[in-house]
């Protein structure tokens, strides 16, 4: 299809191709997120505004694309009646170019959509039902207000098998990577402990050990950062398929958001609802993260599990039961999986929020004086799991070997070469200009730390939005303080976002203090 202009002056003819009904797509400055939204002019010719009053929704032809899209009228001084205007993100999705003619017309909703009432009535799905929900989830033809109803049916109620049939449909709306016959290996931790970012320690470590690492990373959905949020503060994260194994390629490993490679796109339709609405549930949770390892062609995982009082996992029986539903879907996958219980009881290092996090990490990498021993320690547990996936590795030595590999530096080389690799960041990385101390208000032993306490206050500083929002934690369990001592500052550059924060703060710090 030929490019066509506007007129300036008055609306040309509406195309017509046989009885097709076509508009000419025009930019508009505009960003719809994930949903998909056109603007119609009140005077179309084609397609009245009376016309969509049943479900509001059309339906976009471009070539072999087609597209489910809401529906918004513009006035004349926005519109001429034989365009259709399009927010960027539709516009990027639909691959037109200003001008370009777009079939338009009513649209039919997706039969995939029968799935929700099927869920809310407690039915079980099979895996065709997954698949076609994985496909319209990534060709964008679902609401956001559809996927929401999904995801909390879902929440109801899933069978393992379910489970194993929604990761296999997400598997396969997206792209797979293969690597040939190298050996793939990765590292992930559900999330739900402040600071606990190990993974940007652990692939260096690994990578530079000579095993391949694609590390592909979700953004933050209920936490203050998520790896590929803390990572995009020190390098570029959204690359494509093309660019990531030129990384992995060069470097041994990678450390992108996994959204940009099309592995598992229904993943990130679901998580971009799941996250403004705070579900986690651990059905979303294994076919999110397995159906992600899988299509980034990894053959083994080291899965991290935290446990504790105040973490997604609060008790061994909920980890136990996790793990199983894991090892299920992963072993059904052909996926080589091996689940590690950590400690979950309060936050790793110090950095809470991208900035801070990113600060820590670096501090361990190059072997600073007073570097997190935590998270260093983790990290190194971790890193030896996962190296002894190499059969050329004596038993017993990976942990010695991780050791090595960081104290010598070859681990900071390593993600020196990554970050290069991945090109400079497009954030400013530097800490919020507001700060404020949140102190003990008795003397006594710290005895407890509320991991989703001070989550919660990091995000309501700003992040992950804003990179330099956080908490920098300052004590740990079983340190002495005195009334009036710092438990964590915190870091803000909105004042009402920070003004939100220490309000939660003041209502409740998140430390439990016991006489000593």
């Amino acid at each position: 299809m030929s490019g066509v202009t506007r007129s300036s002056s008055e609306a040309q003819p509406v195309a017509v191709v046989g009885r097709t009904e076509f508009l000419k797509a025009r930019p508009l400055g505009l960003d719809s997120f994930r949903e998909n939204v056109v603007v119609m002019a009140r005077c179309s010719e084609v397609l009245r505004p009376e016309r969509l009053r049943g479900s509001r929704k059309v339906e976009l032809r471009f070539g072999d694309k087609t597209l489910l899209a809401s529906t918004m009228i513009g006035d004349p001084t926005l519109l001429m009646p034989d365009e259709i205007g399009l927010p960027q993100p539709l516009f990027r999705r639909l691959g037109v170019k200003a001008g370009d003619l777009v079939q338009v017309a009513p649209a039919r909703p997706p039969a995939s959509l029968a799935t929700i009432r099927a869920k809310v009535d407690g039915l079980v799905l099979d895996d065709a039902a997954f698949v076609a929900v994985a496909r319209d989830l990534a060709d964008h033809r679902w609401s956001d207000m559809e996927v929401a109803a999904f995801l909390f049916a879902c929440a109801r109620f899933m069978t393992p098998e379910e489970t194993l049939g929604l990761t296999r449909g997400m598997i396969a709306a997206g792209s797979r990577l293969d690597w040939g016959s190298k050996l793939v290996v990765d590292k992930h931790c559900i999330g739900g402990i402040p600071g606990n970012r190990t993974s940007l320690i652990v692939a260096p470590i690994v990578a530079s050990h000579g095993l391949i690492i694609p590390k592909t990373s979700s953004r933050a959905i209920t936490s203050p950062a998520g790896t590929a949020d803390t990572m995009e503060v020190l390098a570029r994260v959204d690359l494509s398929e093309e660019e990531m194994r030129n990384v992995v390629e060069t470097c041994g490993g990678c450390i992108v958001w996994g959204g940009r490679v099309n592995l598992s796109p229904a993943d990130d339709v679901l998580i971009s609802v799941e996250r403004p609405l705070s579900i986690d549930t651990p059905e979303q949770m294994v076919a999110s993260i397995l159906s992600k390892k899988i299509a980034a062609g990894v053959g083994r995982l080291v899965l991290d599990l935290p446990v504790g009082p105040s973490a997604k996992l609060h008790d061994s029986q909920a980890a136990v039961r996790l793990r199983k539903l894991f090892e299920f879907v992963a072993t059904n996958l052909g996926l080589e999986i091996e689940v590690v219980f950590t400690d979950g009881t309060q936050p790793i290092g110090r950095g809470v929020g991208p900035v801070l996090e990113a600060r820590d990490i670096m501090a361990v990498l190059a072997n600073t004086p007073g570097a997190p021993a935590d998270l260093r320690e983790k990290a190194i547990r971790l890193a030896a799991r996962v190296l002894d996936a190499d059969p050329d590795l004596p038993g017993g030595k990976a942990e010695a070997r991780a050791r090595e590999l960081l104290e010598s530096g070859a681990a900071r080389r390593t993600m020196d070469a990554i970050i290069e690799a991945q090109g400079p960041s497009p954030l400013s990385g530097t800490l919020g200009s507001l700060e404020h101390e949140v102190v003990a208000a008795a003397a006594g032993r710290v005895t407890a730390v509320d991991c989703l306490r001070i989550s919660g206050i990091a995000r309501l500083a700003g992040a992950p939005t804003d990179p330099g929002a956080g908490i920098e934690v300052l004590r740990r369990i079983g340190d002495v303080v005195r009334r009036g001592d710092p438990l964590y500052r915190i870091y803000g550059s909105e004042h009402s976002d920070f003004g939100f924060a220490l309000e939660a703060a003041g209502v409740d710090a998140g430390f439990a203090i016991a006489n000593p």
